[in-house]
């Protein structure tokens, strides 16, 4: 039996973005390549043609695009149901024109093998090696596995996307339709570091130690870490995002991933996002190795790492140290996303520590984020129980292991001064005892 050549499979698939999207149909659920990965092209098309459609769902979790399938005249053909929340899907969710689904983002890829079956993968991917396997590139995620559960997979090959090592590649012949469309990389600026950031990072960097294993977030704290930790030797690195900061460290050797007790001598993630300086460091890169996010979030791996170190934000913190990362009171804002996943991994981890940082206040200095009480309706993202290092530009405050009277007093002393007095009242109140400075 002549088995056939991956090149004619390849040639026998490609069709015009416009007959692709001919084969989702109305009802279908359709999920979309994640960040970096999103296939602008294709997305572009499915929109200029939503009079085709009605009810077809669209699941997504950081969109970089537009987020079209969102606008007003979308109703009815399209309905967005988010696993995160972002710039262009946010208004949609909070308005209640489209949804939001909580759920750990170790957990996505579960929900498409069970509760959420994928009809239509959209993905985007390299063009295939001389083996007839394209990489999915910055993004294993949830964008790999929705296309090994999708009944039908689309591809856009874009020769500018990046090849990635690990297990982040398809074969041609997994790909049902195959649309040929080369454009730029989407891209993230580094966020801006202002001085209460980088006071943040410079506390947050204290608590970093040689051969420590290292997680980052997004943002302009987790950036600023990492402009602290220079001195640092044999740090590893395995965490959901990387950007553009960790390449120069990368290439300096202060990130090595000598010390590393599981994948050592590789920097593991699960999706880039940043510039093309990023794109083009991981780009045909031994060194770096992409996993989906079921394997890369998932806290029995993280715990299997020693000295494991979880950086992320959030958006409140009440006196008890409920940490609220995700919503403005009722209004949902991101996402759960993988900081739980990262906080109770690294609490498993031998040595290890989890770290949630951010500016003391918000809009401007009016607005305290450590707080008596969450505000009304607003979610929980990481429970007391699992707070290790509370941490603003006043100090750092542990409360792993503290009794709520303690705990209320030590994230007091971090709060930003001018609201100190009224934390100070709750305590009182709360404790029925005098305030001791």
């Amino acid at each position: 039996m002549e088995i056939p050549d991956w090149r004619d499979i390849y040639k026998s698939k490609i069709v015009s973005a416009q007959e692709a999207i001919s084969y989702i149909k109305s009802g279908d659920r359709v999920v979309i390549g994640h960040a970096a990965a999103e296939p602008t092209y294709l997305v572009d098309t499915l929109v200029e043609n939503y009079q085709m459609f009605e009810n077809v769902e669209i699941c997504h979790v950081v969109s970089l695009g537009e987020g079209k399938y969102t606008a007003p005249e979308m109703s009815g053909h399209f309905r967005f149901n988010g696993f995160f929340v972002s710039n262009c899907t946010r208004e949609t969710v909070n308005n209640g024109t489209g949804d939001y689904t909580p759920i750990f983002f170790h957990e996505v890829p579960k929900l498409f093998k069970t509760c959420l079956p994928v009809d239509v993968a959209l993905v985007m991917v390299s063009k295939p090696d001389k083996h007839g396997l394209c990489s999915f590139g910055p993004s294993g995620d949830y964008t790999k596995p929705a296309a090994e559960s999708a009944k039908i997979v689309i591809a856009q090959v874009n020769e500018n996307m990046p090849r990635t090592f690990g297990s982040n590649h398809i074969h041609v012949r997994d790909i049902d339709f195959i649309v040929e469309k080369n454009q730029p990389m989407l891209e993230i600026q580094p966020a801006k570091i202002g001085v209460t950031e980088s006071k943040i990072g410079k506390y947050c960097a204290s608590l970093i130690k040689d051969g420590d294993c290292l997680q980052l977030g997004i943002g302009s704290i987790p950036e600023s870490v990492l402009t602290f930790i220079w001195d640092r030797k044999n740090l590893g690195l395995h965490t959901e995002m990387a950007s553009d900061g960790i390449v120069d460290l990368i290439e300096a050797g202060v990130i090595n991933n000598k010390a590393k007790t599981l994948n050592p001598n590789r920097s593991v993630i699960t999706f880039c996002m940043g510039t093309q300086k990023l794109y083009d460091f991981i780009d045909d890169n031994p060194n770096v190795a992409l996993y989906p996010v079921d394997y890369v979030n998932d806290p029995m791996v993280i715990a299997r790492e020693d000295n494991m170190v979880s950086i992320n934000s959030c958006i409140q913190v009440d006196l008890m140290g409920q940490v609220d990362a995700e919503s403005i009171g009722l209004k949902q804002y991101s996402g759960v996303g993988g900081q739980l996943d990262f906080v109770r991994g690294a609490a498993m981890s031998k040595g290890g520590r989890s770290i949630i940082a951010m500016p003391s206040t918000a809009a401007g200095g009016t607005i305290s984020r450590i707080v008596p009480f969450l505000d009304h309706g607003a979610a929980v993202t990481t429970s007391r129980n699992d707070i290790h290092y509370i941490v603003t530009e006043y100090g750092i405050a542990e409360l792993k292991g503290q009794t709520l009277r303690e705990r209320a007093r030590r994230l007091i002393k971090i709060a930003h001064p001018k609201f100190r007095d009224e934390l100070k009242a709750e305590y009182e109140r709360r404790f029925f005892e005098p305030y001791d400075n």
